[in-house]
C-alpha cells in the first residue's frame, strides 16, 4: 500500500463527495459482451461512489432497445452517475444537415448527461467542431470532445529494462511531434472556450507500454489544459496507477 504515497488507506483522504468537478472516474459499457443491467447495479451498490460516470463504448447503444438505454441511465442517474454517449456522433452526421441536431435531441429525450465528440473520427473543420460542442451545450448537456496522440516510431524511445513510466533522457525528435502536441492543445482551448466541459485525451500511445511513456506530453497538455478539465482514458492498467501515482486521485 505505501507504492501510493498520495493515499495511506488509513485516513479519508480521497476525492470530495459527488458529484465531483474534478478527480473523476468514468467506466466503460462492455464492447463485445453483453450488457447485463444487474451487474450494472451490483457496481454502482457495491463501489457506486467512486464511479462518476457510464460511457457507452463502441456504438453498443446503436444496438440496444430506447427503452433499455432508459433504464440504464435512469439507474445511473439513482446512484448520481452521469452518463455519456462515447464515440457515436460521427455516424450521425452523413444522415443530412440536420443528422447531429437531431442525434443531440434524441440523447437528450434518453437522458445522457454528456455528448462526446471523437475529434479524429468526426474530421470535420475545427469552425465545425466547435458548433458541434454550441450545439450540445444548447441542448442542455455537457460537451467532451476526445482527441487522440499519435507518434511515429522514430518519436518513442527505444525499450530497455526500466520501471513503468521511469525517467528518459532527452532525445532529439522530429519537430513534427511538437507541431502536433501543440496543435491538439490549441484546437482543445478552443473547445474549452466554447463551452466544452472536459477534453478527453486517448493516452494509449502516451502511455501503452512501459517503454514509451511520454509524461513529458502528458505534463505539457495538463499544464495547459489544467487538470480539472482535462481526463485521460487509458486502458492499461499501469498506466491507470502511473496517473494516480503522479497527479494524484484528485
Amino acid at each position: 500500500m505505501s507504492a501510493y504515497r498520495w493515499k495511506s488507506f488509513d485516513v479519508n483522504e480521497d476525492r470530495p463527495s459527488k458529484p465531483r468537478r474534478y478527480g473523476v472516474t468514468e467506466m466503460r459499457s462492455p464492447h463485445y459482451t453483453l450488457f447485463n443491467h444487474n451487474v450494472l447495479q451490483d457496481i454502482f451498490e457495491s463501489m457506486g461512489d467512486c464511479v462518476d460516470g457510464l460511457k457507452f463504448c463502441g456504438g453498443s447503444d446503436s444496438l440496444m432497445s430506447k427503452a433499455f438505454i432508459k433504464q440504464v441511465i435512469d439507474t445511473a442517474h439513482q446512484h448520481d452517475v452521469y452518463v455519456s454517449t462515447g464515440d457515436w456522433a460521427e455516424h450521425m452526421i452523413h444522415k443530412g444537415p440536420s443528422g447531429f441536431k437531431d442525434y443531440v435531441e434524441e440523447c437528450k429525450q434518453l437522458g445522457f448527461d454528456t455528448i462526446e465528440l471523437n475529434v479524429g473520427s468526426l474530421g470535420v473543420p475545427e469552425e465545425t467542431l466547435l458548433r458541434f460542442v454550441r450545439l450540445v451545450k444548447t441542448g442542455g448537456m455537457k460537451a467532451k470532445p476526445h482527441f487522440e496522440l499519435k507518434f511515429s516510431k522514430s518519436d518513442i524511445p527505444r525499450g530497455g529494462d526500466r520501471a513503468y513510466g521511469a525517467y528518459i533522457l532527452p532525445t532529439p525528435r522530429s519537430s513534427e511531434l511538437v507541431e502536433d502536441v501543440d496543435f491538439l492543445i490549441r484546437k482543445a482551448e478552443r473547445c474549452l472556450e466554447a463551452g466544452a466541459d472536459m477534453i478527453m485525451i486517448d493516452a494509449d500511445d502516451v502511455s501503452k507500454h512501459a517503454d514509451n511513456m511520454r509524461a513529458d506530453v502528458i505534463a505539457k497538455i495538463i499544464g495547459r489544459l489544467g487538470l480539472e478539465k482535462t481526463m485521460f482514458e487509458a486502458s492499461n492498467h499501469n498506466a491507470s496507477e502511473w496517473f494516480i501515482k503522479q497527479y494524484g486521485p484528485n
